[in-house]
């Protein structure tokens, strides 16, 4: 049975607070595990010998190529003319354990982490299987333990629509089938928020689907371009989504009791019409939605969380006590700012560094005067102080950075540390280090006066 996320029940009435100062706090580097970028597993012994190997589709045009080790990574923030490789080289032999894309704690110095649905996208990612896993990251060490992984199947056929595994036994679950990025353990089940729907499903612990939901505001359905849902009408006709493509469920957040799931979607819904993202009086905000597990529905509910600029992204949203929530807002930048590219870019410094990479404090009970959740506060993943030289990589001049363009893993530790964790997009990051391909990297931050802030 898996323990229950730590939280208590989000109240359904929001009250309306002044808004706090929303300061940052200071945060210290306490641990740093890595888990290298070469981390591969094996396909189960019963599931179509296809899987045993990976990355066919990441070519031009999605087109399959299975010959092994051809195609070097890549990173799409790469300047034109200076294209910045990662020194990994696709299709793969076995499934790829990277990167992580969301993240739970079992409270007992183990998470839980998801492998994203494979390489990016829907189209070139067939071949690359679901998974979650067990972990334990060592802080002396420096190494991430892999204490047992979980492969996602639905064998009852209880999804609605076609999967890749169709015709199998088995019907193992792939990423053209869902782009899973959280998690959270409720009793006997898993819970996945997924973005291509976006949709809601449950997993017993052997990983295999026993519900599935697709998503809804305020009573009706909404979709994604990758929706199995939407209909595909004869080009060049419109298609009707309110969900941009990749900014479905990037968080969730889950009540202690199992009562409820909150879904964040990564992004601020669009109006159809315009293409415009939800806005209130000019501040881009998205919506968390309430989903009553034992009534199995969503409730209506929503909640606004503000971004401070439209063309950020969720990173991981988790409830961490009362009404309070730690919540990762992020820029599309990679890169230590400081190894940044000065006048024309070239391939050995970053083009675009990253500068906005931040851990909110959310409280749920309180919003501000425009009615948005209310933000108490945020720890800098860019301005992490290492005086003691704990990091195994990353620190200049004692300043720790968190450079990498997808953080998508935050979740509580204990009354004065916070765990966070990158997705390395394998191969397609290079964030740490110029050429060589991101891996997916644990720290613990000692952040006392910011958590300090939910007394």
């Amino acid at each position: 049975m898996f323990r229950t996320t730590a939280m208590t029940a989000l109240g359904l009435v929001l009250t309306a607070t002044s808004a706090a100062a929303q300061d940052a706090y200071p945060a210290t580097l306490a641990g740093h595990a890595v888990l290298p970028a070469a981390t591969f597993a094996p396909a189960p012994a019963d599931a179509p010998s296809y899987f045993q190997t990976s990355g066919r589709f990441t070519g031009p045009g999605n087109q399959r190529d299975a010959s092994l080790y051809t195609r070097e990574g890549s990173t799409w923030l790469s300047a034109e003319g200076a294209l910045r490789t990662t020194g990994m080289y696709l299709p793969f032999v076995g499934q790829p354990v990277q990167g992580f894309s969301g993240i739970s704690t079992l409270g007992d110095g183990t998470y839980l982490v998801l492998t994203d649905n494979g390489f990016g996208s829907q189209a070139d990612s067939a071949d690359t299987l679901l998974m979650v896993h067990h972990v334990r990251p060592d802080w002396e060490s420096g190494r991430v333990e892999m204490l047992g992984t979980t492969f996602l199947s639905d064998p009852d056929a209880m999804l609605p629509f076609p999967i890749v595994t169709e015709t199998t036994e088995t019907r193992y679950l792939t990423g053209a089938d869902f782009d899973i990025e959280s998690v959270q353990p409720i009793g006997d089940l898993l819970w996945f928020g997924d973005e291509f729907g976006p949709y809601l499903f449950a997993t017993n612990t052997a990983g295999e689907v026993v519900a599935f939901f697709r998503s809804e505001v305020a009573g009706t359905p909404v979709d994604s371009p990758d929706s199995h849902h939407l209909g595909r009408p004869a080009l060049p006709g419109p298609l009707d989504f309110q969900v941009r493509r990749s900014r479905g469920f990037e968080g969730m957040a889950a009540s202690p009791d199992g009562a409820y799931l909150y879904p964040m979607f990564e992004a601020p819904l669009i109006d159809p019409a315009t293409g415009e993202g939800e806005a209130l009086n000019g501040v881009p905000y998205i919506r968390v939605l309430q989903f009553d597990v034992a009534a199995q529905q969503f409730t209506g509910e929503d909640y606004r969380v503000r971004f401070d600029d439209p063309d950020h992204a969720v990173g991981d949203f988790n409830m961490i006590g009362g009404s309070y929530a730690l919540f990762i807002e992020r820029d599309n930048g990679e890169g230590d700012p400081r190894l940044g590219c000065e006048g024309e870019p070239t391939a050995d410094c970053f083009n675009v560094p990253a500068t906005y990479k931040r851990v909110w404090l959310l409280d749920f009970a309180a919003t501000d005067e425009d009615g948005f959740v209310e933000r108490l506060g945020y720890v800098d993943l860019m301005d992490i102080a290492d005086p003691d030289g704990v990091a195994l990589r990353g620190t200049i001049d004692g300043v720790f950075t968190f450079p990498f363009v997808t953080i998508e893993d935050v979740d509580l530790v204990d009354a004065e540390h916070i765990i966070v964790a990158n997705d390395n997009n394998l191969p397609y990051s290079t964030g740490r280090t110029i050429g060589v391909a991101d891996d997916n990297e644990f720290i613990l931050l000692h952040v006392p006066e910011f958590l300090a802030l939910m007394q």
